[in-house]
């Protein structure tokens, strides 16, 4: 409940500064299961989970545009089975078992049942994470990329865990900020990095990779950044769960304190929200403060590039990013991140010095 406010409010109490809103959060959409009876009647019934659902989230959403320096303290009750059920039928039908080898479709036999029982154990703390399973999706240069699994039912609470913490972050998340958003896409993280480059005096670009990203973060960090505006412990709880939870390779669960499960439903979110404050709020802060010239910053999960007017600009900023990013247990990759001359009058600029034409560097697979 809201101090002060009506009572279908979640609740939050004074605390910690936020930054400025970004875009709205979009609503969870539930894809068209097999009917079985009548049609229309579930149609209806569907509908209406929908907007039972999406007024709830739109409450949460005002609350965290209008109050942004406070910590939500309620926001448990908001999984409801009409949640958890849209999260079921936004799972794709087709993904690989997790450990308890159950499938999509033997998930929905029963669902109803399944359901409220899940929804009980989530709302009395009795819910338990099962270790997800380790797979490998092959990359481009050979290496492997590690994936996890989960079960079912995990990636439900997950998922319905996500749209309502969605529904706080996206009026905190800066608007440079776009891989795993909701209504943002790669070809808009795209088309802002071209409008910066082209209509702003860029003349440098800092290409950084982190290193292994997903398998560093440190979940003592996360924690204490989740706690700057959830207050309610036990989806804190829930989260802890599911980091503690471990993978499962070889017959062994392996656990860890740090990293997140990549390719978890929960794990582009939580990357979202530990980026945004080692980060995101740092760069606002040095553009503001520190940058002598024009300065533009796009961001897509761990994929970041920052293009500047001046080179020292470009030199400061590249060794005081690596000595914050140090500070939050992450270090960027030495191979992968440069500093390069790049821009409008790059070109020119180096022709009149003697030199080559300006690398290039890429961005979400495409080359700039």
């Amino acid at each position: 409940m809201m101090h002060g406010r009506e009572k279908s409010d979640p609740a939050v109490v004074a605390k910690k500064p936020t930054n400025k809103a970004g875009p709205t959060a979009a609503e969870s959409a539930e894809r068209r299961a097999g009917a079985e009876g009548n049609v229309g009647q579930q149609s209806t019934r569907r509908a209406q989970h929908r907007e039972s659902v999406s007024q709830a989230l739109n409450r949460v959403r005002q609350v965290a545009r209008q109050r942004k320096k406070e910590r939500f303290t309620a926001l448990l009750h908001h999984i409801s089975v009409d949640l958890l059920r849209l999260a079921f039928f936004e799972l794709k039908r087709n993904a690989a078992p997790g450990v308890d080898g159950m499938t999509w479709q033997d998930y929905e036999a029963d669902l109803e049942h399944k359901l409220l029982e899940l929804h009980a154990r989530v709302q009395r703390g009795a819910y338990r994470a099962l270790p997800s399973r380790r797979w490998y999706l092959p990359k481009p240069d050979g290496r492997r990329r590690p994936l996890a699994v989960a079960a079912v039912e995990d990636k439900i609470v997950q998922r319905a865990t996500v749209a309502v913490l969605n529904a706080t972050y996206e009026e905190d998340f800066l608007g440079f900020s776009y891989g795993f958003r909701p209504k943002r896409s790669q070809h808009d993280a795209l088309d802002a990095l071209v409008v910066g480059i082209t209509r702003t005096k860029v003349n440098y670009i800092v290409d950084a990779d982190i290193a292994g990203f997903f398998d560093t973060v440190s979940q003592q960090w996360l924690t204490r950044f989740l706690n700057h505006r959830i207050g309610d412990q036990r989806i804190i709880r829930l989260i802890q769960k599911w980091l503690r939870a471990g993978v499962l390779e070889d017959g062994v669960v392996m656990t860890s304190e740090r990293g997140t499960a990549q390719g978890s439903v929960v794990s582009p979110l939580l990357a979202n929200v530990y980026l945004h404050y080692v980060f995101d709020l740092w760069a606002q802060h040095w553009r503001r403060r520190e940058a002598t010239g024009d300065m533009i910053i796009v961001r897509y999960a761990d994929d970041i590039v920052v293009g500047f007017e001046h080179e020292h600009d470009a030199r400061r900023f590249l060794g005081m990013m690596c000595t914050r990013l140090e500070e939050f247990s992450l270090t960027l990759h030495p191979e992968k991140t440069r500093l390069i001359e790049f821009g409008r009058y790059a070109a020119s600029n180096r022709k009149r010095r003697g030199f080559g034409k300006p690398e290039t560097f890429t961005f979400l697979g495409f080359v700039e």
